[in-house]
Order: C-alpha cells, then sequence, then structure tokens
C-alpha cells in the first residue's frame, strides 16, 4: 500500500513537474541545453553550475575552464583516456558502482555517457546519469540525479533532457584532439596533462556531488 501511495505521489508530482515550462540556457556562446524556467546558477571562481529540479529527479549541468596551458590531446585515445580517466575518478570519489558505460556524439564532438550507482548506507540506492564532453579549452559535465523508486519513470525525461544539448557549429572534433583521421603510433598522454586536467575533474566532481546532497529535499516525495 505504502509503494502505492509512493507511487501515486510520483505520477501527481510528474504531472506538475511537465507543467512547468522548460527553456533554452545557454551554459556559453557555444553550448545551451534546456532547463526547467525555475533554475539556479552560481558562478565560483569562473566554474558555473547549473542546478534544477526534475520531473523525477534533480539537474546538475557544470562548466569549467580548462587550464590556460593545457597541453593539447594529439588523437583520439587521448580523448579516450580522458574519458577513462574522468570514470574512474567519478566512481571514486563517488563511491559507488559505474553502469552503462558509452561512447556517444553530441554535434561534431565525442561524448561519454555513464551511469553512477551509489548507495546510502540504509538501503536507499540512487543513480547519477552522466554525459560527459572535454575540450581543449572547457569540460562539461550534464547530470541526471534519481533514486530507485523512480527509475521506471525517467526515461523520457532524460532524453528529452539530453536530446536538448545543442553545440554550435564552430566546436569541431579538433577542438577535443588534433588528429581527426585514423590514429597510429603511441598518442602518448603527458603527464603534465594528465596533472592540469585531473585537478580540474576533482573540482567538478566536488561541485556535483555537494549541490547534489545539498538539493536531495527538492526531490524527495
Amino acid at each position: 500500500m505504502k509503494k502505492l501511495i509512493l507511487m501515486f505521489g510520483l505520477v501527481l508530482s510528474a504531472a506538475f513537474g511537465y507543467a512547468q515550462a522548460y527553456k533554452t540556457v545557454k551554459i556559453d556562446s557555444l553550448v545551451s541545453v534546456s532547463l526547467p524556467a525555475v533554475y539556479t546558477e552560481k558562478d565560483t571562481l569562473g566554474q558555473q553550475t547549473f542546478s534544477a529540479p526534475a520531473s523525477f529527479g534533480f539537474i546538475v549541468v557544470t562548466r569549467i575552464p580548462n587550464a590556460t596551458n593545457n597541453t593539447p590531446l594529439k588523437k583520439e585515445k587521448d580523448l579516450k583516456n580522458v574519458f577513462k580517466n574522468y570514470v574512474k575518478d567519478v566512481a571514486q570519489v563517488g563511491n559507488g558502482t559505474i553502469l552503462n558505460e558509452r561512447d556517444t556524439t553530441v554535434g561534431a564532438l565525442k561524448g561519454h555517457l555513464f551511469t553512477l550507482r551509489t548507495d546510502d548506507g540504509n538501503g536507499n540506492t540512487q543513480f547519477r546519469k552522466f554525459l560527459f564532453l572535454y575540450t581543449q579549452d572547457v569540460s562539461y559535465t550534464f547530470q541526471y540525479f534519481y533514486d530507485d523508486i523512480r527509475a521506471d519513470f525517467i526515461k523520457a525525461d532524460v532524453k528529452n533532457y539530453y536530446s536538448s544539448i545543442k553545440v554550435s557549429p564552430d566546436l569541431q572534433r579538433n577542438d577535443q584532439y588534433l588528429a581527426t583521421s585514423s590514429d597510429s603510433g603511441s598518442g602518448l598522454f603527458g603527464i603534465s596533462q594528465i596533472a592540469l586536467y585531473g585537478g580540474g575533474v576533482v573540482v567538478i566532481l566536488i561541485i556535483i556531488f555537494v549541490t547534489v546532497r545539498r538539493k536531495r529535499n527538492v526531490v524527495s516525495i
């Protein structure tokens, strides 16, 4: 009975959620996404965070400039190493399990999709769906956070959210790595770049997890 009441509450919440208008929000001059009309924007030392309650969860978008002396990636395999290291850091900082990891494309850019599954220690399971976009100058993270009880309801909401992400034609694959033809050679990933990029990742993850933790009461029913 309790579960039925909770599910009814979710459906009712969704009805109100879809009633609110979504609007296109410019993350910067090159990237935009649709967010609920009521959202919060913060700028911390040049690192932007956009957050808003969604129909069945919570949305967080982060934009963080990479170091000005960031070494350019040379090949696609170097970009894959960036994705690999990012996912590893998410798993460690979030203290959870990675699910459904795969590459995707957004405009001309390669992105990386995956889900982090965590447990709060009281038998409650949470999920964080990530889409990570890396460019030479800026890294973008799009996240959709939801509880296990909402898992059967979020598909359409998540699809609409991620499909609304638009990137300018000015952003091309060579803004991610220099070689756009078939990879060859070792594609070494420099130590200096790992250090510079890794520091940015930690900042992104701290912002994401702190923001979601503070807003959990917003998505609770």
